[in-house]
């Protein structure tokens, strides 16, 4: 297939650019490397340098791709810019993606691959784990835009037959993590274990987040090409884990263990999230496979072979 990936020079979108190259693809990548390091595109992929929200600098690189699958990865992913800003938010995570539908749909568009995001469209679930049925209803501009963009999607498979799916992420971390986003906690923790610091747990410790391995992460966008389903699916662990236990594997990961230090709660932090990943599981024959403590033995051992140069 013929693959567009946006933002695919970013975290979770170059290891999926790898998986789908390794895969026999042929995958063009478009980021204005704003946030992504254009040394993560696999050199085997055509990097195009653009904003999204330049559609002239889009149609141009979708006339040349002509992509039967989008991969969408590109986004703002700070909640809090969003809240700040939440026009900018919206121009990039609602008007750059229907810049590149309406692109790419002029050029045989068969199927968008979405990167949803589980941790904020659900907003404050009343029911855990979350499950695609469940209400959603977010409460930052960033969680407004994913949803937004899943209803986009759900319109333009209702009304050109472009057909979706909507991958609600949980909290993915892994080799080549940003420290930005929520998942970022376990980039900035490991950063400071690693410089035989002691880094700052916010508040008490006990919000739970559902961390999910990037390598899984990858294998269910695999799966959601050849797929016929359409919609959301959870892409999570089902397990909780709070940021003291977070703290604690990290250490041992790192192989130093500082005593806990706590600071200030975040004002208006989730304090709950975890999604139940079981539609997965029947429509992909999608699982989590790796263990947290073997994930982030696995990203400590990166960040650290990035700062000796190994």
């Amino acid at each position: 297939m013929r693959i567009l990936v946006t933002g695919g020079a970013g975290f979770i979108g170059s290891h999926v650019v790898d998986a789908y190259l390794a895969a026999g693809h042929e995958v063009a990548v478009v980021d204005d490397c704003s946030t992504g390091h254009a040394e993560n595109v696999n050199p085997r992929a055509r990097l195009h340098r653009v904003d999204l929200r330049d559609r002239a600098a889009v149609a141009a690189v979708t006339a040349e791709v002509r992509p039967e699958v989008v991969s969408h990865h590109a986004a703002q992913l700070d909640v809090r810019r969003s809240v700040a800003d939440p026009v900018f938010d919206a121009q990039i995570n609602l008007i750059g993606l229907l810049h590149v539908l309406e692109e790419t749909r002029r050029h045989g568009l068969r199927r968008v691959v979405l990167a949803s995001s589980g941790g904020v469209v659900y907003g404050e679930s009343q029911r855990l784990p979350a499950r695609e049925e469940d209400a959603t209803e977010p409460i930052s501009p960033y969680g407004v835009a994913k949803l937004g963009s899943e209803r986009y999607l759900h319109y333009y498979a209702q009304v050109h037959g472009i057909a979706s799916v909507w991958l609600r992420y949980a909290n993915v971390y892994g080799p080549r993590q940003d420290p930005g986003g929520e998942a970022g906690v376990i980039a900035i923790f490991a950063g400071a274990l690693l410089d035989r610091g002691a880094p700052v747990i916010n508040g008490p410790g006990t919000q739970t987040r559902d961390y999910v391995f990037v390598g899984d992460v990858v294998r269910a966008n695999l799966l959601a090409l050849e797929s016929g389903y359409g919609g959301p699916l959870n892409i999570g662990t089902g397990v909780e884990t709070d940021v003291n236990r977070l703290f604690a594997l990290l250490c041992d990961a790192a192989e130093h263990h500082p005593p806990e230090r706590h600071g200030p709660a975040k004002a208006g932090e989730q304090l709950r999230s975890v999604l139940d990943p079981s539609r997965a599981g029947t429509v992909l024959g999608w699982r989590a496979e790796t263990p947290l403590a073997e994930g982030l033995r696995h990203t400590v051992a990166w960040f650290r072979q990035r700062r000796t140069g190994g």
